[in-house]
C-alpha cells in the first residue's frame, strides 16, 4: 500500500502504469487503501479540534470542540470521504463505455481512491488547525489530485490522450457537483443534526 502512496506522490505516471497492470483480483486487494488512508484526516482533525483548537476572531481566544461533538463530526466526515470515493468510482465506471474504455466497478473505485491520495495526505494538516495553512494545503492537494486524474484515466482505462482528457474533465465536473452537495449537506447537518459544540 505504501509503495502506491509514495509512487503516486513522486512518480505518478509510472505508478499508474503499475496499477493498470493489476488483475481484477489485484484491484480488489486495493480496497483497504482508501479505508486506511481516509483515517489520516479523520484522526488528525479529531486531535486538532479537541486538543489544539482554533484561534477564532481577533481576540486570540483558542476554542476546542468537546470530545463527543468532535467524534460525531469526524465519524460523519470519514464516512462522507469513503462514500465520495465510491460515488466518483461508480461514475468513472459508468462513463467508461462512452469514452471507449473497458471497465468494471472496482477499477473505477481504485482510480477514484488513488486519485484522492494527496487530499487524504493533506488532511494531516488538521493536527494543527491554522485556517490559512489548511486552505493552502487543501488547494494544492486538490490541484495535484486533478493532475493525477488526468494522468491516470488514459493509462488505467487504456484510452488515447484526447479521450482521456475529455473523460477526466467529465469526472472533474462530477466531483465539483458532489463538492457542492457535500457543502450543502454539511450546513444542513450542522443546523439540524449535530452542530459543533465548543468547550468552555
Amino acid at each position: 500500500m505504501l509503495n502506491h502512496l509514495y509512487g503516486l506522490m513522486v512518480q505518478p505516471r509510472r505508478q499508474w502504469q503499475e496499477i493498470a497492470g493489476l488483475s481484477e483480483k489485484g484491484l480488489n486487494r486495493q480496497i483497504p487503501y482508501v479505508i486506511i488512508l481516509a483515517l489520516i484526516p479523520a484522526l488528525c482533525w479529531y486531535f486538532g479540534t479537541t486538543e489544539i483548537g482554533w484561534n477564532i476572531g481577533s481576540g486570540g481566544q483558542v476554542r476546542t470542540l468537546t470530545s463527543n461533538s468532535a467524534l460525531s463530526l469526524v465519524a460523519v466526515f470519514y464516512v462522507t470521504m469513503i462514500l465520495a470515493v465510491i460515488a466518483v468510482g461508480y461514475f468513472i465506471h459508468w462513463m467508461a463505455k462512452t469514452y471507449g474504455a473497458k471497465s468494471h466497478p472496482m477499477k473505477g473505485m481504485v482510480i477514484a481512491g488513488f486519485t484522492a491520495t494527496p487530499i487524504f495526505v493533506a488532511g494531516a494538516a488538521g493536527l494543527y488547525p491554522i485556517l490559512w495553512l489548511d486552505i493552502l494545503l487543501a488547494t494544492l492537494a486538490v490541484a495535484y489530485a486533478v493532475y493525477l486524474l488526468y494522468v491516470g484515466i488514459p493509462i488505467v482505462l487504456n484510452v488515447n490522450e484526447e479521450r482521456g482528457f475529455l473523460f477526466a474533465s467529465a469526472v472533474v465536473t462530477v466531483c465539483l457537483v458532489m463538492a457542492v452537495v457535500v457543502m450543502v449537506g454539511t450546513v444542513l447537518f450542522w443546523s439540524f443534526v449535530a452542530a459543533p459544540v465548543f468547550q468552555h
